[in-house]
């Protein structure tokens, strides 16, 4: 398995020229979730390789219109589609009446199971959790509610050495065994310890941190710290900074010295203010504090 992001729309409030406001999506294998769903999102899916029924999850990281305004549009898409699939939805508690309301109104039951999981702005918690990938939310600073999301792979067990499986051609069973920790016995009573037939995999897990709409606080860094991709919003340049403190958004310098002190691998900048209608210049101040820095586009395909 491996996550890939692709970028879905990566505006401010305002729709600016072909640019959308925010969403994206994770691949992590078959499976794909979004975070974030702009009004716009679901025309954009198909274009860019994404498959309706393919998206399991979707996150939602504050109730501003440019973060979720899509999203009923594209729950009632599903049903239209006659999805079956149950799809789970996070997001903050007005949401889900949010959803309730729209439904109730249009007179709408939805063809599929769908699940909200309410998810608290002040905490940091573990909302997912499956064999292969953990999911946290942690709290970000904006005007209303907001949070960011922690998308981190597992390790992988032990791989069973190559010369031991052919020398032994163990069953399935045995091998699974071994992966958990246990000691093999052959046919003559001889046992090979653990640590002796086994080496570490060569799998390296992946972390994907998602910081959306926030003014620049440093109390996000233990939590995207080591982040293999972080995205963080950089709706100004520096030169807007008092009009970012206002918002409560960030400039692209901002970002960067961000993720220069979380130590992460590289810096995905987005949520422009439709005032910029070149993202170079953004892109140019995020990397003199930043270089690994990739400013988003829609339809950008990135693996994490």
């Amino acid at each position: 398995m491996s996550l890939q992001l692709v970028v879905i729309g990566c505006g401010s409030a305002t729709p600016a020229g072909n640019r959308i406001s925010s969403s994206f999506a994770l691949k992590k294998g078959n499976e794909v979730f979004l975070i974030d769903c702009s009004e716009g999102s679901q025309m954009r899916l198909k274009p860019y390789g994404i498959r309706m029924n393919k998206i399991s999850r979707i996150f939602i990281s504050h109730l501003h219109g440019d973060h979720y305004f899509g999203l009923v549009g594209l729950l009632s898409t599903f049903h239209l589609f006659g999805r079956k699939d149950e799809l789970h939805v996070y997001g903050h508690s007005l949401l889900k009446e949010i959803i309730d309301i729209q439904m109730k109104v249009g007179n709408t039951s939805l063809s599929y199971p769908l699940h909200f999981h309410e998810i608290e702005a002040e905490k940091n918690a573990l909302i997912y959790e499956d064999d292969a990938m953990t999911i946290e939310t942690f709290p970000l600073i904006h005007s209303i509610p907001t949070n960011g999301f922690l998308f981190k792979e597992k390790g992988r067990p032990l791989n069973l050495k190559k010369d031991f499986v052919k020398t032994y051609n163990p069953s399935v069973d045995c091998m699974q065994s071994i992966k958990e920790g246990n000691d093999f016995m052959d046919s003559d009573g001889h046992v090979l310890l653990h640590k002796e037939i086994t080496e570490p995999s060569s799998f390296k897990p992946k972390i994907f941190a998602y910081c959306s709409d926030t003014v620049y606080t440093e109390t996000i860094i233990p939590y995207i710290k080591g982040a293999d991709l972080l995205y963080h919003e950089a709706t100004f340049m520096d030169d807007m900074l008092y009009a970012a403190k206002d918002k409560l958004h960030a400039t692209a310098s901002q970002a960067a010295r961000i993720a220069a002190t979380a130590e992460v691998k590289a810096l995905l900048i987005g949520h422009y203010s439709a005032r910029y209608a070149s993202i170079d210049p953004l892109l140019e101040e995020a990397k003199r504090f930043f270089p690994n820095t990739i400013a988003a586009e829609e339809g950008l395909v990135i693996e994490v």
